[in-house]
């Protein structure tokens, strides 16, 4: 859930208690401004401790849920890895490498650009559809990804 649909549903049920902004913020020790920009969207954070606050003092529960965002994850990866380079590192070959640990001849680059530049949401979205489409465990894919870091010598901590 994104901050802007809590803020939505905030509103909500400030609103079905019959609360204003102004008291709904006294209450959950916040201020005016920031319940109306959490209801509003435009809140860039707001910290869990006062989120958790906010929503007990409501009645709401913070549920964790999966994202619906399955698939695409080794194209968005692939181009990631290809954006510099003539020859593309194709899906299906990002796959099969993720899944084997052998990396396709002539893709080290690639590789180490997918390593330490592309964004991590995309690599653990890579990682899953690659263990679901090769049929094999997702901890294994993280250790081959290791692996390459290690040998490619990427500057990325979390690989570390």
């Amino acid at each position: 859930m994104q901050l802007g649909e809590l803020g939505a549903a905030v509103k909500a049920r400030r609103e079905a208690l019959g609360l204003s902004q102004q008291a709904l913020g006294r209450l959950a020790g916040l201020s005016r401004a920031t319940i109306n920009q959490l209801e509003r969207g435009t809140l860039r954070d707001l910290g869990v401790a006062k989120l958790f606050r906010l929503l007990g003092l409501l009645g709401l529960a913070l549920t964790p849920q999966r994202v619906g965002r399955s698939g695409r994850g080794l194209s968005m990866a692939s181009r990631t890895a290809s954006v510099s380079y003539r020859r593309a590192l194709e899906p299906d070959s990002l796959a099969r490498a993720l899944a084997s640990g052998a990396i396709p001849p002539g893709m080290e680059p690639h590789v180490a650009t997918l390593l330490d530049e592309a964004p991590l949401e995309i690599v653990v979205r890579a990682v899953e559809e690659a263990a679901r489409r090769e049929r094999v465990d997702p901890g294994r894919i993280w250790r081959n990804l290791a692996r390459w870091a290690g040998e490619l010598r990427s500057p990325r901590r979390v690989w570390a």
